[in-house]
């Protein structure tokens, strides 16, 4: 979270923002902003606000990637699970 928060700072500053500037445009506390950028420590829902004003929206569509069949059953279209039950 630390590097997260590091490379948000850089891009921040590369935008010509203030810390201030980019807590208003987000829609976040000031504090929070300077939290995050401090620690790494933010909601979710913090740094995504924080990733549209900074233009990297998109890389949230990489965040959690369908992984590869592995198998033929894998390929077989099959109904999307819901949830797992454990026995």
């Amino acid at each position: 979270m630390a590097d997260l928060a590091e490379r948000a700072k850089r891009r921040r500053i590369e935008s010509n923002l203030t810390q201030r500037e980019l807590a208003a445009r987000a829609g976040v506390s000031y504090s929070s902003f300077r939290i995050f950028e401090d620690t790494g420590k933010a909601s979710l829902e913090t740094v995504v606000k924080i990733a549209f004003v900074l233009g990297a929206e998109a890389e949230f569509a990489h965040l959690f990637p369908s992984r590869a069949p592995r198998t033929i059953e894998d390929v077989i279209e099959r109904p999307l699970r819901q949830r797992v039950r454990k026995s």
